[in-house]
């Protein structure tokens, strides 16, 4: 009885350190070591993109790869430390300005769907692997076969100066 207390306590605490005033503090103090890569599938023409071409291709600006291969994009559910990541450095919006930004372009006609949003890494991975076009974040340190890791002006995570931690 005293560990459930003792695990319902820990659980609590946890609760509140992951609230999202605390949760932007703690991402703002992110150790270099927690870099996000870029992840295409294997087949995409592509190997190595600026901070730049990134944006665009994130924002919906660039919607191909070629003229035969569309971009897929897909982002990680709200919750994610990567999609926190992204927000911050590729979109330089809160959550809702990321979501309105989505239906504005929707209701311009500029693109016909928003980023596809993936609920785990298994599952991202599985998409990106399997869907020509796609891109993704994904966590440096968890980054699986069958997908490639893109350059980030001319740099892989884990360099000193990557962009994106």
């Amino acid at each position: 009885m005293k560990n459930t207390h003792k695990f319902i306590g820990v659980l609590l605490l946890a609760g509140v350190l992951l609230s999202t005033s605390t949760r932007q503090v703690i991402l703002a103090q992110t150790p270099k070591g927690n870099d996000v890569a870029v992840v295409v599938n294997a087949d995409t023409p592509i190997s190595d993109l600026s901070l730049a071409e990134v944006r665009k291709v994130f924002l919906g600006d660039r919607q191909y790869w070629n003229a035969k291969l569309p971009v897929v994009l897909l982002i990680r559910a709200p919750v994610a430390r990567e999609r926190d990541v992204v927000l911050r450095v590729i979109y330089q919006m809160s959550e809702a300005q990321f979501k309105q930004y989505w239906v504005a372009k929707i209701f311009r006609a500029e693109i016909t769907s928003p980023p596809k949003i993936v609920y785990s890494s298994d599952m991202q991975y599985e998409l990106v692997s399997g869907i020509p076009g796609a891109i993704a974040f994904v966590d440096a340190h968890d980054v699986h076969p069958g997908v490639k890791v893109v350059r980030v002006d001319g740099m892989l995570p884990g360099d000193k100066n990557y962009p994106l931690r």
